[in-house]
């Protein structure tokens, strides 16, 4: 509307257009950002991005299928594994992000917040409770790499997938002599993936046909346009390659918006092979790539925009490119190699990609009575709890009383105190009925919100009553967090994104 039709506008009229301005739609759940920590977009001056499960998102079972897959060739052409291998199938339910292998015993574990094991898998065969408590709670874990796998990032679950898979086939077979070690067994799968990574076995069949493993987000080229049109310079740092790194963006954001006819155009600096997490904390130079098929060239002094740079480190990014600090959000997928590790080495803010968020909160929104009524069970059995304590309490001073009294039994304070021990003790009885019927609810209820979310380890974020490992890292280590970066279109460049309030539990208690 022009200045001259507003200035017409009648007082009515003008308060009608400012009411319909105003108006705006609720945000879709699943296209929120979350926050752990205040942060001011309008302090932010540089915004970096990961590339893999960040702008570029992966269609999850497609590129799943294809890591597995390639890892079972690998293990039986490369290792001497039996042909019979080739049969197994991938089951992505088997793993979700923040388990933990076991490589001495062939387990798969998830932890809660404190490091309490809540479940322990051996194969597709769930652990019972008092070997769980015998293996893992009589002494303190010790989650040395020797010992123990993290399954952190999202490219991760193939190779746990398979880990858990294999272990059971060779279960299977029996004899010592049949089957590798467990520990041999995941090192041969790790070893495979990271071959089929690095030698162009997954990447070429991706390269060849991206739309067939990339999502293609509608919204991103107009996010970054957003971004930059507000002042924010961008950086792309990826451990992924030139060639690899050219095909995904190309086909993600070459002339998606008129002013943008190349990928390259949305961003400051373009830094590749970065080798995350080790970039954080070593002093390798950085390299500038001349051409894609050329050797680096050293000593680079100067970061120029539409040329590529590889390697490199935080610090000389930092002095090189002019900023640090907290002006710098990063924008990351994995919790060590872009978020743990650039807030322990770096000021900077972080942000952290998420792609499984949307399903969890389709599973909130789907079981929102049952989440109410876990909540509410949870508060009744804490206050069941009391009142059985206080009848306890209650019943041991009569009994000190009876006991203290040299009265005859039908003596009517002995009578008024036999009433009242009978009493007590019908009402404890009544309350220890009562939760144990809640503890039974409790529990079913509990079961069903699991098996909605994943039939072998339950909710990402939930271990029980607790956050799991993997919520309590994104909690500690993510600003922000969400399951996409165009989500960030929703929000003003301005955004001052506030955390809510962090409560103690007497704080709660109020």
């Amino acid at each position: 509307m022009n200045r001259r039709r507003l200035l017409e506008l009648g007082r009515g009229d003008l308060r009608e257009l400012l009411e319909r301005t105003v108006e705006v739609a609720p945000l879709d759940p699943r296209r929120k950002v979350f926050v752990n920590r205040n942060l001011r977009l309008d302090k932010i001056e540089v915004i970096g991005f990961d590339l893999d499960y960040t702008i570029a998102i992966y269609k999850k079972l497609k590129i799943e299928e294809l890591a597995f897959r390639a890892t079972v060739e690998k293990l039986v052409s490369e290792k001497g594994y039996p042909e019979a291998i080739r049969g197994v199938r991938y089951e992505p339910d088997r793993v979700i992000r923040g388990l933990v292998c076991d490589k001495r015993r062939g387990n798969i574990i998830k932890m809660d917040r404190h490091g309490h094991v809540g479940r322990v898998f051996h194969g597709s065969r769930e652990i019972p409770k008092e070997e769980r408590i015998r293996l893992y709670r009589t002494r303190k874990m010790e989650l040395d790499p020797s010992g123990y796998a993290f399954v952190d990032t999202l490219f991760g679950l193939p190779e746990a997938c398979l880990y858990s898979q294999l272990v059971e086939f060779f279960d299977a077979l029996g004899g010592e002599s049949r089957r590798p070690s467990y520990r041999t067994l995941y090192q041969d799968i790790r070893e495979s993936i990271d071959k089929a990574h690095a030698d162009g076995t997954i990447k070429s069949v991706i390269r060849a046909a991206p739309s067939e493993y990339i999502e293609r987000d509608e919204e991103l080229a107009q996010t970054l346009h957003r971004f930059r049109s507000s002042g924010k310079r961008l950086f792309l740092l990826t451990n992924s390659h030139w060639d690899y790194t050219d095909v995904l963006l190309k086909y993600l954001l070459d002339n998606r918006l008129e002013g943008y006819p190349s990928w390259r155009n949305y961003f400051d600096i373009v830094i590749v092979a970065a080798q995350k997490p080790a970039f954080f904390v070593r002093r390798t130079p950085f390299s500038r790539l001349q051409e894609p098929t050329s050797p680096p060239e050293e000593a680079v002094v100067s970061f120029e925009k539409g040329k590529v740079y590889c390697g490199g480190n935080l610090r000389d990014l930092e002095r090189i490119g002019r900023f640090g600090g907290e002006r710098v959000l990063y924008i990351g997928d994995h919790i060590y190699g872009d978020i743990l590790r650039s807030k322990k080495s770096s000021l900077w803010r972080t942000a952290m990609i998420v792609p499984e968020l949307e399903d969890v909160i389709s599973h909130e929104e789907r079981e929102a009575a049952d989440i109410a009524r876990f909540a509410a069970l949870e508060d009744e059995m804490q206050r069941l709890d009391y009142e059985i304590n206080y009848y306890k309490l209650l019943l041991s001073s009569l009994a000190r009383l009876r006991d203290s009294r040299r009265e005859a039994p039908e003596s009517q304070e002995n009578v008024a105190i036999a009433r009242a021990t009978r009493g007590a003790r019908d009402a404890l009885d009544r309350l220890k009925a009562k939760l144990r019927t809640m503890v039974a609810e409790h529990r079913d209820v509990e079961t069903h919100l699991d098996r909605g979310a994943n039939p072998y380890w339950g909710r990402l974020f939930v271990e029980g009553s607790e956050a799991s490992r993997f919520g309590k890292q994104v909690e500690d280590y993510a600003c922000l967090y969400t399951s996409r970066v165009s989500n960030f279109l929703y929000y003003s460049p301005t955004q001052y994104f506030r955390s809510p309030p962090r409560l103690m539990p007497h704080e709660r208690a109020r």
